[in-house]
């Protein structure tokens, strides 16, 4: 069972059984998920094109039930866009599956190429490096910047996405965590360290999980008082804010202060992979030095054509960004007016506050199983305890008789489920 055995001079078997009884490990880890109902489970889902919102769920029977899916990131239903599909087609067609290696080997063809032209155009930048995610995006590049700037010390706001945490945890650098978007804060750790070291402030536009904005305006001018490079995290703005869809930077007219914008292929785009965009020296170094980019094979080349299509067109969609934010903002004056404890700091994402991991599960259980409506419970450690939540994300493909059937469930539900009505959370 072990793969291991006792040999001259070892414990003998029983002893040794007992120090290396992995599988009783791995059910005391999974049975504490269960116990403090955080267990996540997967359910099967078959997206059709063109009926996106709408999915097939299979359930564990076997059957088939039609199903609303409010908890995806395709946040425009860019995934199902004729233009991203015929775009990802001609590249099958012409280029095959795989990108066939590395970027630095045989994976860089003219799909990326013209996919990072259209990313540093985007954000008004020189250039733009293309990763397979934009966790790998982050992680690479914060780990790999004190080695382009010895001494290099890293500010990072509390609620950073995990990528950005990992990659500032592991690059052997200086950090410092500021209260989130607590600017005061930051600005006191600032002058604490040698105003000669190299810094860089790392933070995000949006902040997935409540909905709120950086203060990037402020923080930008702490960049320059200090000498500090910007990093910011755009992924959950990128295609749906600003006149082109460069994000909340564009949107506020800062992202000429921005050093260093990460950004998704895989929300609002409706496709998949990561990137950043800065000036070509500081793309070119990246290239040059992060692991996460020189050992990883491209993405392939539809996916990149299918990316740039979707870069490109959604430069001049202005009104699916309207309407976006436009049932966004029915959803949450909706569901306020039902007294539920949502979340609104006026961005597109729309968190109903549980406060319970059980109930929570149960609320997302009980919305599958009896009204075809799929969203996911947020637990631990995604949010803090205490303020475990769902998390709706409407788009402009969820219509009147989609909206009406989730706000009539949850009114349901939560009346069901004897849950405090309460005046807005946040």
């Amino acid at each position: 069972m072990y793969c291991k055995n006792s040999q001259a001079g070892s414990k003998p078997d029983d002893e040794l059984e007992a120090l290396l009884d992995y599988t009783s490990k791995l059910d005391e880890a999974i049975q504490k998920l269960h116990d403090e109902g955080r267990y996540r489970t997967f359910i099967d889902i078959e997206r059709r094109n063109g009926h996106f919102p709408h999915a097939i769920w299979t359930r564990p029977d076997g059957s088939e039930q039609n199903i609303t899916v409010w908890c995806g990131n395709d946040y425009l239903g860019m995934g199902q866009h004729p233009v991203v599909l015929n775009a990802m087609h001609d590249a099958v067609d012409s280029a095959g599956a795989g990108s066939g290696g590395t970027r630095n080997i045989s994976g860089t063809t003219v799909y990326h190429k013209q996919l990072e032209a259209e990313l540093a155009d985007l954000h008004s930048k020189e250039a733009a490096l293309l990763f397979t995610s934009a966790y790998i995006a982050n992680d690479a590049t914060l780990s790999t910047l004190p080695k382009l700037f010895p001494g290099l010390i890293i500010y990072s706001d509390a609620l950073n996405h995990a990528s950005m945490i990992e990659g500032v945890r592991r690059n052997g650098g200086a950090k410092r965590v500021f209260r989130h978007n607590d600017v005061a804060h930051l600005r006191e750790l600032l002058e604490a360290d040698d105003p000669n070291a190299p810094k860089l402030i790392a933070f995000e536009s949006v902040y997935s999980m409540d909905g709120d904005f950086g203060p990037i305006e402020e923080i930008c001018d702490l960049a320059d008082e200090f000498g500090a490079l910007t990093y910011i995290d755009e992924v959950h703005a990128v295609g749906m804010y600003g006149a082109r869809g460069g994000g909340v930077t564009e949107r506020d007219n800062l992202a000429h202060r921005i050093d260093i914008i990460n950004g998704t292929l895989a929300k609002a785009y409706g496709v998949m992979g990561g990137y950043i965009a800065a000036s070509a020296k500081m793309c070119d170094a990246i290239r040059s030095y992060a692991p996460g980019f020189i050992f990883t094979t491209s993405l392939p080349p539809a996916v990149a054509a299918g990316a740039a299509a979707s870069v490109a067109y959604l430069k001049s969609a202005q009104d699916l960004r309207e309407r976006h934010q436009t049932q966004a903002k029915i959803l949450k004056l909706r569901l306020k007016g039902l007294g539920l404890p949502i979340i609104d700091h006026g961005s597109h994402i729309v968190p109903v506050i549980v406060g319970d991991p059980v109930h929570t599960k149960k609320l997302s259980d009980m919305l599958l199983d009896g009204y075809g409506i799929y969203v996911q419970p947020i637990n631990f450690p995604t949010v803090p305890r205490g303020t475990e939540r769902l998390r709706f994300t409407p788009s402009p493909v969820h219509g009147p008789r989609e909206m009406d059937a989730l706000v009539n469930a949850m009114d349901a539900l939560w009346s069901h489920c004897a849950l405090n009505r309460a005046e807005l959370a946040g």
